[in-house]
């Protein structure tokens, strides 16, 4: 952000005020949008125009709640937004370009597009600048989230006034049910594996063959045989969980991935 905050009565703990609603346009600001490595400048307005955009604030970069909740779940999440018809994801706090750049490189930001308030003007001008001047963090944003269609708010989700850092309402999962109650949560999928096992790589091609995403948990060898026998029970890799349940061996995700293609089919 380049704009001057202008003078403004004393912040509240909490929002205050006017709190820009469903049906108001977005502020009308110059800003810095970060997607990627790559920064590009332009009004909020040009950016919004003609195009369907959730923007979600937050108190800051690197803070336990944003990182490790709020900014992860909605990149998680981005693909199924587009498909929703979502042209862009805007992840706004009162940070500064730099802090914001880095935290978007230590999160593996890609989807989301990072907009640095380094000022405070587009969170102010939301009505939703307080001070948390007790937690050592001073002027920062309220957490919220907004559908935006044309540069015009359609849905706020702001966070209700309460003790420590609420997070309930802005969240991305709240803002999938919003546009699509019926919306597919993308699965979650882990495996542990080892380096040069061929049944751990069979069980990563059909994995990839389903365009199912991944994390590959390679450990240690003691580390792994302990994390086995007190996941799983078994000795053998590679072990599949899907959605925080133990799915099994590559035999096992054959026969997951099976019925989850014939339950696909019939849906369809």
């Amino acid at each position: 952000m380049s704009q001057t905050v202008p003078p403004a009565d004393p912040l509240g703990t909490v929002p205050g005020g006017h709190v820009r609603r469903a049906g108001e346009p977005i502020p009308d600001l110059r800003v810095r949008v970060l997607q990627g490595s790559e920064w590009s400048e332009a009004t909020t307005a040009e950016f919004c125009a003609g195009r369907n955009v959730i923007v979600f604030s937050l108190p800051g970069a690197f803070t336990p709640t944003c990182s490790t909740q709020h900014l992860p779940r909605y990149e998680e999440l981005a693909a199924t937004f587009e498909k929703l018809g979502i042209d862009d994801i805007v992840c706004v706090s009162v940070n500064d370009p730099w802090v914001m750049e880095e935290w978007a490189r230590d999160q593996g930001a890609t989807r989301v597009r990072l907009l640095p308030d380094g000022n405070g003007a587009f969170t102010r001008a939301m009505g939703l600048l307080v001070d948390m001047s007790e937690d050592n963090l001073g002027p920062r944003s309220w957490r919220y989230a907004m559908l935006v269609r044309d540069g015009i708010i359609e849905k706020m989700f702001v966070e209700p006034a309460g003790p420590g850092d609420p997070y309930g309402v802005s969240d991305a999962d709240t803002m999938l049910a919003y546009l699509d109650p019926k919306a597919a949560r993308p699965d979650e999928v882990a495996l542990i594996s080892r380096p040069g096992c061929p049944f751990c790589a069979k069980a990563k091609a059909a994995l990839d063959e389903a365009g199912l995403a991944y994390v590959d948990i390679a450990l240690p060898p003691l580390e792994r045989a302990k994390a086995l026998r007190a996941m799983t029970g078994a000795q053998t890799v590679p072990q599949v969980f899907v959605n925080g349940k133990l799915v099994g061996d590559s035999e096992a995700l054959e026969k997951w991935l099976a019925q989850r293609h014939a339950e696909s089919g019939r849906k369809a």
